[in-house]
């Protein structure tokens, strides 16, 4: 068993690679670009929601109905007509930029921690880089990556999105397992 104090280099190492390299793909490489586009009449649109007085908040879903009204022919009708969707309202004024990078280098943080501490109570000190390889790279990949899908299953985001970013997350678990391998200790 390895004291997850130990492993702070490791930890942090990986975060500011993994939030380097997640810098790279997004305004570097950019083919995240594509994964969002602009309305159509975007002025009547906004306008229409903010005279609507759509807020900030939880997801709007529309048309909107109960589970008793699920199977009625007026929501049917409206769901066949559409649009359907989902609607994700952030605060108005010009995106917090600082704050989501810092709230993202913390969340590649806590992933670094939570496959710090599993290996650290699973593998020995001294284990071989591949197996620590292993380890560490399944566990940031299931951070980084496993509830994308959901986005697709049950918000209807496009697999092609989803599938960029699960390839995403396997850079961010290879470069993770990559650093701990490394720095794995050989003693204590």
């Amino acid at each position: 068993m390895i004291p997850l104090i130990t492993l702070w280099l490791p930890i942090l190492l990986s975060a500011v690679i993994v939030f380097s390299a997640s810098f790279v793909m997004h305004m570097v490489l950019a083919y995240h670009k594509s994964d969002y586009r602009k309305l159509p009449d975007e002025e009547r649109v906004t306008d229409a929601l903010r005279s609507a007085g759509v807020t900030r908040g939880p997801a709007y879903f529309f048309p909107y109905f109960s589970f008793k009204e699920m199977k009625s022919a007026s929501v049917i009708e409206k769901m066949k007509r559409g649009p359907v969707g989902l609607l994700t309202v952030l605060p108005s004024g010009p995106p917090s930029m600082g704050k989501n990078m810092v709230q993202w280098f913390l969340y590649c943080v806590v992933i670094s921690i939570f496959a710090a501490y599993l290996s650290g109570r699973l593998l020995p000190p001294g284990t071989a880089v591949l197996q620590v390889f292993r380890v560490i790279g399944t566990v940031a990949f299931l951070g980084y990556g496993a509830a994308h899908a959901q986005e697709s299953i049950w918000s209807g985001r496009s697999w092609v999105i989803t599938l960029k970013h699960l390839f995403d997350s396997v850079i961010y678990a290879l470069l993770t397992a990559a650093i701990f391998g490394w720095l794995w200790p050989k003693s204590l």
